[in-house]
């Protein structure tokens, strides 16, 4: 599939299993996105209180923070894990069932888990490692003289900022992987990934880049700018509305990231390894109908 059709895809499920993808989304994210507009309305103004808030109780504000971040993360990898398992079911041409997919997610949770840390670490890794190589470029540059240094150190900077995107897009899969595939450990996902994703990186890249502007980007920029139109003409009770608004769009277009990124797997897995229907269904355990 091209990625228009991967997006079509996307979209027709969504809208086929809409009222399934919103249950999964308001069971899950609810509570994050809760403290998220709370934080939101409550230091938006005024955002050195927060920081003073932080510096007055620094062992506590960091609990409180990675407690925050483990609890969006945990939230964040069922509602995909989820979804993955609604567009299998949809996919295999059976009636997708929220708790069944609740179930699946929770099963695959511990995986996830250590796959989205490796990740995190990984592109830590990588980002010091360009950083570094940046600065060796622009010290050689510096004995030839400054423009040289300015010069190498901006090639540098974009070959860092490619080399960081294509060695994530290669690893874009692993969750789809994870989700789907038994896996004789958890990391064997980076292997199967980065196999799956040779010589359509660019695909890879396209599909994240596209659906997280339409879900998340672009309605947010809106919600934002309408909302600072308002602020402007005076009316900033109303600007809590916004705030609450553009929480609400996220959770409702939360599943199409994930719609997009298993549609494009299985589109890598048919075309490498002929992937068969009946493989999914063993893999999932439903049986074919």
């Amino acid at each position: 599939m091209r990625l228009g059709e991967i997006l079509d895809g996307s979209f027709n499920i969504f809208r086929r299993h809409f009222g399934v993808f919103m249950r999964l989304s308001l069971i899950l994210v609810w509570l994050p996105t809760a403290i998220g507009i709370y934080l939101n309305l409550r230091f938006s103004n005024n955002p050195f209180a927060l920081l003073n808030l932080f510096q007055e109780n620094i062992g506590r504000s960091i609990g409180i923070t990675l407690l925050i971040v483990a609890l969006w993360t945990v939230c964040s990898l069922l509602l995909t894990a989820g979804t993955i398992r609604t567009i299998s079911d949809s996919y295999l041409g059976q009636e997708p069932e929220l708790m069944e997919s609740l179930r699946f997610g929770v099963g695959k949770l511990v995986s996830l888990l250590l796959v989205t840390f490796s990740k995190g670490l990984l592109l830590i890794l990588l980002y010091v490692a360009s950083a570094m190589g940046v600065g060796v470029l622009f010290f050689i540059g510096r004995l030839v003289g400054p423009g040289m240094a300015a010069l190498m150190a901006l090639v540098g900077g974009i070959g860092a900022v490619w080399f960081v995107i294509w060695a994530m897009c290669a690893y874009g899969t692993t969750t789809p992987i994870v989700v789907l595939e038994e896996l004789n450990s958890s990391f064997d996902a980076f292997g199967r990934s980065w196999e799956l994703t040779r010589g359509a990186r660019g695909k890879v890249f396209g599909t994240i880049m596209v659906t997280w502007l339409i879900s998340q980007a672009v309605p947010g920029m809106v919600i934002n700018a309408i909302g600072g139109v308002v602020g402007i003409a005076g009316n900033e009770s109303l600007q809590p509305l916004f705030v609450v608004l553009a929480s609400l769009i996220g959770i409702v277009l939360a599943p199409i990231m994930p719609c997009a990124l298993t549609l494009l797997y299985y589109d890598l897995r048919v075309r490498r390894e002929a992937f068969d229907l009946q493989i999914l269904s063993e893999q999932l355990g439903t049986g074919s109908h």
